[in-house]
């Protein structure tokens, strides 16, 4: 296939898996947006408590990503039992990580004070995680189905039922979080149900089509008996994913914490900035994705060189999407962060002075993030996961957050020596993992998947 055709099938591929995370990622934002318009208290326990949650969450979420590449290799080695197999202990190995997740979102406040969160921040951010905490079931199991029709190459129902997500959340948060149509007004209970509510009807809808749609899986026949080989498979490489997502993300958590150290207005403002940075990331995990996909369906058949254009062409592409991701957050900061404030919030010139600082900040790891997630999907592609996961913890923990104390608080650079380590743990782990790709897993690609 030549280099256009490549980029048309990660296009066609990959375009409605972008729109896919953009919805789901609409679901956070929408809380982001509606919370910092109903006021700063509620806007900054909002921020400390998705964060947390999603930490725990991306975490457990490593089973879907590995049900991902282990789908694809399966439909491109004609193996329709080995799909079937896959996804069903990925369905398992979500249920029992919700069950052992539950206790730390349920006893959420003391751990925030033990993190040294100011206590009526942490108190709010518990009150939202006690209810929106049991959303880790669904979500989870949400991501495995999502994980599974993706890999068939059924994307458009995934962006679908993203779209269909976000609408809902963004209606019942308008009921509940303001009292609207007759509803009571909840304030940040109501984004916490609107965000249960929402995660739950998104998992029926999507096992309910996977099952009308593809009947011949009969993913749901006999699943209370174990598959303890398959499981093991499915743990032995969605456990590295898990492990290396959470230490992304956990240095964004940590970052938030920091914020949270230097107030509640830097908090409020660093929670508009990383949501304007992640809805652009969300660009960069829908072409990682794809990647994934396309680089496993390679991997079953052992085509090697079709393996290495794709990864060429995707490499380029999300390149290209950061320079428009730049050029935003250096132009537009102000209309962008306003977007989330209330207009006659009395703290709001303080919270864009020090928030398009962060965006700046942004704008300079918008390339660095985007290798980093699109090397991690070509390489999850070849199911290689625990070298990345090595990389990707030692490139987040021993350079970022040492980076981010050092700049943030040592040399008292404040909130954008925060981000300026984030900068620093996104450029090794970007260099290090797509070296690891083209050095490494090319090499190995030519043999069948196991």
């Amino acid at each position: 296939m030549p280099l256009r055709g490549h980029a048309r099938a990660i296009a066609v591929l990959g375009l409605p898996l972008v729109g896919g995370h953009v919805a789901q990622f609409a679901i956070g934002l929408t809380d982001t947006v509606m919370l910092g318009r109903y006021g700063v208290q509620e806007l900054a326990a909002v921020t400390l408590g998705s964060t947390y949650f999603f930490s725990i969450f991306l975490l457990g979420s490593g089973f879907a990503f590995a049900v991902m590449p282990m789908v694809a290799a399966a439909a491109g080695a004609g193996e329709e039992r080995q799909i079937r197999r896959s996804t069903r202990m990925g369905l398992w190995l979500s249920l029992l990580y919700g069950a052992l997740a539950m206790p730390l979102l349920w006893w959420s406040e003391a751990i925030l004070l033990m993190l040294g969160q100011k206590a009526d921040i942490a108190h709010a951010a518990a009150e939202y995680l006690r209810i929106a905490g049991w959303a880790i079931f669904p979500a989870l199991l949400y991501m495995v189905a999502k994980s599974y029709l993706a890999a068939l190459e059924r994307t458009q129902i995934v962006l679908w039922m993203s779209v269909f997500g976000a609408v809902l959340n963004a209606l019942v948060n308008y009921a509940l979080i303001f009292g609207n149509w007759g509803a009571p007004e909840l304030g940040i209970t109501g984004a916490a149900i609107a965000s249960l509510v929402t995660n739950g009807v998104s998992f029926a809808l999507v096992l309910a089509y996977a099952l009308k749609v593809l009947p011949e899986h009969e993913l749901l026949k006999n699943f209370q008996r174990p598959d303890w080989e398959m499981l093991g498979q499915v743990l032995r490489l969605g456990a590295p994913i898990g492990l290396t997502t959470l230490a992304e993300s956990s240095l964004f958590a940590a970052s938030a914490m920091m914020m949270g150290w230097l107030g509640t207005v830097p908090l409020a403002a660093h929670g508009i900035a990383i949501s304007l940075a992640g809805l652009t990331f969300m660009v960069h995990l829908g072409l990682s994705n794809a990647a994934t996909i396309r680089a496993g369906n390679a991997y079953g058949r052992g085509d090697r060189d079709h393996m290495a254009r794709g990864g060429k062409v995707v490499t380029v592409m999300s390149l290209a999407f950061s320079v428009v991701g730049v050029t935003l957050f250096l132009t537009i900061p102000e209309p962008l962060m306003s977007l989330f404030l209330d207009p006659a919030d009395p703290q709001k010139t303080e919270i864009l002075m020090i928030g398009t600082g962060l965006l700046a900040a942004a704008a300079l790891f918008q390339m660095m993030d985007g290798m980093q997630a699109v090397a991690l999907g070509l390489l999850r592609g070849v199911q290689d996961t625990a070298v990345p996961m090595v990389i990707a913890v030692l490139s987040y923990w021993a350079v970022g957050m040492p980076a981010s104390y050092v700049f943030g608080f040592v040399l008292g650079w404040g909130g954008v020596g925060v981000w300026a380590g984030l900068i620093a743990g996104l450029t090794a782990a970007g260099v290090s993992l797509m070296a690891r790709f083209w050095i490494k897993s090319i090499k190995l690609a030519g043999a069948p998947a196991a």
